[in-house]
């Protein structure tokens, strides 16, 4: 009698274990685009920044530059690009690396996409209003002196560049 019971105490919570569904939803904001990204892409490691020779990891949320002899990953681009408009500027969407160090094609990438490139015209992913005019804060970043742009600056013409003053914030 009690194995009858066991069994079928065991069939009713058999039954019951396959119509209970747990759900989880889990939404974490990592690896979203940036607001200057470019709208249209969504399986996309890094972008290109052509002007200033620079990468951005969207998964990391960093700006991957070439400064001081080695690669340096910040938050914030080098003190020379402080007027830098990220809306402005292209991107280069490298959909077909997915590894953790873009650089290693930067040769390739110099050359194909030079400074001052412009493929295919581009829409933010964000709106670029309120933002013509502003100015990325520093968070004093320094010895980047090895970034390969001449003092260049923001690829303006004649340029001093901006005098080594830093920026921020993307």
């Amino acid at each position: 009698m009690k194995t009858l019971k066991l069994i079928i105490a065991g069939i009713i919570l058999f039954a019951s274990a396959n119509t209970m569904q747990a759900q989880v939803s889990v939404n974490v904001n990592i690896g979203t685009p940036p607001a200057w990204g470019p709208a249209g892409y969504s399986a996309v490691d890094y972008y290109y920044l052509p002007d200033i020779q620079a990468y951005y990891d969207i998964r990391a949320t960093q700006f991957i530059y070439f400064g001081g002899g080695k690669w340096i990953r910040s938050r914030n681009l080098p003190n020379q690009y402080r007027n830098y408009n990220l809306y402005n500027g292209y991107k280069v969407v490298l959909n077909d690396y997915h590894g953790s160090r873009p650089y290693s094609n930067f040769n390739t990438h110099k050359v194909k996409y030079y400074k001052g490139y412009k493929g295919k015209p581009q829409k933010s992913i964000g709106s670029n209003r309120g933002n013509n005019n502003k100015v990325y804060q520093s968070n004093g970043n320094k010895g980047n002196n090895g970034n390969g742009n001449n003092g260049n600056g923001n690829g303006n013409k004649g340029g001093k560049g901006n005098n080594g003053n830093g920026n921020g914030k993307h």
